[in-house]
């Protein structure tokens, strides 16, 4: 089964009811996986990069701006990936790293964040980038996050939540093919070493 509600309807509220929702889905569900290729994903953000995250949103879709709240909310969120009670394996596209959110300092400060956490113990956290060159032995594929019998993807206009088995196991298949392809460990730590420097030599735009 997919569901689909539209962000305008979801987050006609605000940013915060929302992180509300993601919050407890994080917490009832010790497993979870993450395909994020082109910015960095929401349980790894810093303030600074959630901020401008969030405000576009706002603007985007005209929802009541409660920004503050919403990031709060998302900092909130990320404590699941130090409580030993959860583990999470995430893949991210190099692009992820060179994506402008919010200038050079966000960014150097979001890459900082990240290499802080990629040492988190592997019960916690396995965290791959695929090179931007990389082989995938898969077609493009947009963002998503599975967790457990769910998976929920975000489109432009509104967030699917798709539990059908037989999808699932297609999402499953489809993290499996870039995963392979990632760099772990060492390799992910000099991908990311390689974009702070870049944005330590970037000026602010």
């Amino acid at each position: 089964m997919t569901s689909s509600v539209p962000w305008q309807e979801r987050l006609s509220a605000g940013t915060e009811a929302v992180q509300d929702e993601v919050i407890r889905w994080y917490q009832e569900t010790p497993e979870g996986q993450a395909y994020v290729s082109t910015m960095i994903w929401g349980t790894f953000q810093t303030e600074a990069y959630a901020t401008v995250i969030l405000g576009q949103v706002v603007d985007f879709l005209g929802v009541p701006d409660d920004v503050p709240a919403g990031v709060a909310k998302r900092m909130q969120r990320q404590q699941v990936l130090y409580d030993g009670e959860h583990h999470y394996d995430v893949v991210l596209g190099e692009q992820a790293l060179y994506t402008n959110i919010g200038g050079p300092e966000v960014m150097r400060e979001q890459i900082d964040r990240i290499l802080r956490d990629i040492d988190l113990p592997l019960s916690s956290l396995t965290l791959g980038i695929i090179p931007a060159t990389a082989p995938v032995d898969m077609l493009p594929v947009h963002a998503f996050d599975l967790h457990g019998d769910e998976v929920h993807v975000e489109l432009v206009s509104s967030g699917l939540n798709v539990t059908e088995p037989s999808e699932l196991d297609l999402y499953r298949k489809a993290f499996s093919r870039p995963s392979d392809a990632a760099l772990y460990g060492e390799g992910a730590k000099e991908l990311l070493q390689k974009a702070r420097s870049f944005w330590s030599g970037a000026r602010r735009g």
